[in-house]
């Protein structure tokens, strides 16, 4: 396909007649693109269920790293994603960093052969699956160049929507996979029962866990070849203004997201302990993440030539207040989707797969559960909804405004975090905790359905506040810093699992949910605010 010189989607008459057949086919192309890549990023979350039911010789906190490892890279990692479209250009940029989740997945499914293969190289798989979650800011500041304000809303909600299928196809598809031998390779023995979306596998049954990376080829590599002939860079001013060839935009890419690996693996290696890798110094992660975030823009600036001047251009976004009042407001919606879908299975196996009983004196968490449910067979659904919903939220968003659905989906948030904070508690400390079951995942479902239409209710928000040159870096930008959600949400859960009080981890989300309650109504619904329910 060829370069895009001329684009003005605003033009009806342009828009209708050319501009149209264009942007709806960038989309269908950059949806599955997204889909895989969140995917590959998320699928530790369903490898590790795996893991523990094949006895694998790791700690379930040492597993719980692996998601907190590919969170922290993978948010990172859009940082500077949020810039490659007017760098690079949509096309090249999408192909490449499509074509680059190949690289863990492979990786994952050698690793995954061998119990005996070592912690580190899982994370270093981990680390490379960031990939998928960086591409989330490129792939949504592009499509917000092919489709006009008013039609923005609901683009971004079917880009996002059906990219985050990405959680849901994954959370099926793995555990399908790895009931036979489709890719080759020695089975291993479950030594606990397991499950997929069908039904319990009980232990002494087969599994090929190496599926898990090996499957996700089967639609990487033919999506490298139709994004190359089918989707379109767009060169012009207020896109990209000087468009590089192909080898050029490859290279300007591969040296940003070295600089964001090098500040994940930094600030990685200040938090965790020495025995997974780390310093050992166990800095919080509320000192770290600000650090990563900040040296990750600082080295971005000092690369040299016309990428410095470019992100100088770029970096006005964060000259406008109304960037870091969405930052937050958007961490709330997608950083919760997000995280809780990385770690919503394994908090199902930890919290409902194991008794909790007295023993000695001493509460113990160690003694398998036979009534317990399956993991695997109910982590797809939360996110199946989020997913499923967002496109929802962008729709109802250009009708009633934006800001207003945030508002609504912000109380619901609150409401369900509690609910699902109190069914936690019960059965943290009960020997049959399968009796909360229930309620806690219908007051989840409750919580990734808010979380959902709220994702599409802030893509309206943004694209109404920002002029159409920082709206594509500004969503690029918010979905990297409420990508750490994916990190964040993990790590807190795992520390309050160990701590036995896992119910303070939503109630500290609840409070978070009410601190956006306020800013959302300051800056966007109170009378007198600059921009009204945008």
């Amino acid at each position: 396909m060829s370069d895009l010189q001329k684009w003005d989607v605003e033009d009806t008459q342009y828009w209708e007649s050319e501009g149209k057949k264009i942007a709806s086919r960038n989309l269908w192309i950059s949806i599955p693109s997204l889909l895989t890549g969140f995917a590959v990023w998320l699928y530790w979350g369903i490898i590790t269920i795996q893991m523990l039911n094949l006895g694998f010789p790791f700690a379930k906190s040492e597993l719980f790293t692996l998601m907190a490892v590919a969170g922290l890279t993978g948010a990172t990692l859009r940082i500077p994603s949020s810039f490659f479209i007017r760098l690079a250009g949509g096309r090249n940029t999408i192909v490449f960093t499509t074509a680059l989740l190949m690289i863990p997945a492979i990786g994952a499914g050698i690793a995954l052969q061998d119990k005996n293969t070592p912690l580190w190289v899982f994370q270093v798989l981990a680390l490379l699956s960031g990939f998928g979650g960086g591409n989330f800011a490129s792939s949504m500041s592009n499509i917000s160049f092919f489709f006009p304000k008013k039609q923005q809303g609901l683009a971004l909600g079917l880009n996002a929507g059906l990219g985050n299928f990405g959680v849901t196809t994954m959370q099926i598809l793995v555990p399908l996979f790895m009931t036979f031998g489709i890719f080759g390779g020695e089975p291993m023995e479950l030594v606990s029962t397991s499950g997929t979306l069908i039904g319990k596998i009980p232990a002494g049954s087969d599994a090929w866990i190496h599926n898990a990376g090996y499957v996700w080829l089967l639609f990487l590599v033919p999506l490298a070849f139709v994004g190359w002939w089918g989707m379109n860079n767009i060169k012009v001013p207020h896109v990209t203004p000087n468009l590089p060839n192909p080898i050029s935009s490859f290279s300007i890419i591969s040296g940003m997201l070295l600089i964001g690996f090098i500040t994940a693996v930094f600030g990685l290696w200040l938090m965790l302990p020495e025995k997974v890798g780390g310093s050992g110094f166990e800095i919080s992660k509320w000192i770290v993440l600000p650090i990563v975030i900040a040296l990750t823009v600082y080295l971005l600036k000092l690369i040299p030539g016309q990428v410095k001047e470019n992100l100088s251009h770029q970096y006005k976004i964060f000259d406008n207040k109304h960037t870091w009042v969405m930052s937050i407001i958007y961490t709330m919606t997608f950083g919760s989707f997000i995280g809780f879908a990385a770690g919503f299975g394994l908090s199902i196996k930890v919290i409902f797969g194991y008794q909790h009983v007295m023993i000695d004196g001493v509460m113990n968490h160690d003694l398998a559960n036979e009534n317990g449910p399956s993991a695997l067979m109910y982590a797809w659904m939360g996110p199946f909804i989020g997913a499923l919903i967002r496109p929802v939220g962008g729709w109802v968003s250009d009708k009633v405004g934006g800001a207003l659905v945030t508002q609504i989906c912000a109380v619901v948030m609150v409401g369900s975090a509690l609910g699902v904070a109190h069914y936690m508690q019960l059965a943290y400390s009960s020997a049959t905790p399968e009796e909360f079951f229930v309620p806690f995942l219908i007051l989840f479902l409750v919580l990734f359905g808010a979380t959902g239409i709220g994702n599409g209710s802030t893509f309206r928000t943004i694209s109404m506040v920002f002029d159409k040159e920082q709206a594509g870096p500004v969503l690029g930008w918010t979905s990297a810093v409420a990508a750490y959600g994916a990190f964040i949400i993990p790590k807190v859960l795992g520390e309050q699992i160990k701590l036995t009080t896992p119910e303070n981890a939503l109630y500290g989300f609840a409070i978070f949910y009410c601190v956006c309650i306020v800013i959302n109504w300051w800056f966007y619904l109170r009378k007198g605010a600059e921009f009204h329910n945008p």
